[in-house]
């Protein structure tokens, strides 16, 4: 018996979109990392991307437990000397909420050339609108 690994063209990619409103960060974030990298599929392989496209609508909604709205910092290093800039849960929601949900999904993908073509394959919107009608997502 031998091993078959998934070729490009056998993969399929399917679209999804998931709803942020009153969703724990974490939770949602497994979820589309598990999408993003093709772990619900039979087919998956770790060094393959066999994973599908998530569009994330509401991302203003998503819901951060406990005290982490005003405790929960998030860090931003510009590259020049003590450059290093930190902003409280409240204040990335109020400037860019995507940034949430999309931080936490990148902390879970690989450090590698593959996680970085996997990022491309997560939208994120704020509102309930998204320009991908097109690709007709299925609705998780």
């Amino acid at each position: 018996m031998s091993t078959t690994f998934p070729k490009v063209e056998e993969i399929e990619r399917n679209w999804y979109v998931m709803d942020a409103t009153d969703q724990p960060a974490g939770r949602l974030a497994v979820k589309i990392a598990n999408l993003i990298r093709g772990k619900t599929k039979p087919i998956y392989t770790p060094h393959v991307d066999t994973g599908d496209h998530v569009i994330v609508i509401n991302a203003e909604k998503v819901k951060l437990t406990g005290a982490k709205e005003e405790k929960k910092i998030y860090k931003h290093y510009t590259g020049y000397p003590s450059g290093l800039k930190e902003y409280t849960a409240e204040s990335v929601r109020a400037k860019n909420p995507a940034r949430i949900i999309t931080q936490a999904v990148h902390g879970m993908l690989p450090k590698t050339r593959l996680g970085r073509q996997l990022q491309r394959r997560l939208h994120v919107y704020v509102g309930a609108e998204h320009p991908h009608q097109a690709q007709m997502p299925k609705i998780l």
